[in-house]
């Protein structure tokens, strides 16, 4: 098993309340059924992700951990194409973890409205 660490490096998550605090002050909105994802510009260039996975929402650490894992993997792979944006994705109730596939669409189409929206911006 690979250490997350390693995979995901201080660089590119959102640390301390001060980087959440900036962005949940006066951000962009992405949402659906399953998450509600919170964007801002940032200066470094960087994409950067903060994760609140609500324990209201998702009972089970289990649970809770895997949509953590979801949210990373997707996150890591379309990196690029957010470069300059710091995003908060917070979980959503009713969420249904059955359909992991659902899961991954779900982030695809936020993923492509943020890279277009900031584009815009």
């Amino acid at each position: 098993m690979t250490d997350i660490k390693a995979c995901f490096p201080k660089t590119v998550r959102l640390n301390g309340a001060a980087d959440f605090s900036q962005v949940f002050s006066k951000p962009q909105r992405s949402v659906d059924s399953y998450f509600t994802i919170l964007f801002r510009r940032n200066n470094s260039g960087l994409a950067r992700l903060g994760l609140a996975i609500a324990k209201k929402n998702l009972k089970r650490a289990v649970d809770r951990n895997l949509v953590k894992r979801i949210i990373r993997e997707s996150f890591r792979v379309h990196q690029r194409e957010l470069a300059g944006l710091d995003i908060v994705v917070l979980s959503r109730k009713g969420m249904s973890l059955k359909e992991r596939a659902a899961l991954h669409a779900s982030l695809e189409k936020h993923w492509s409205r943020l890279a277009k929206q900031s584009a815009k911006s």
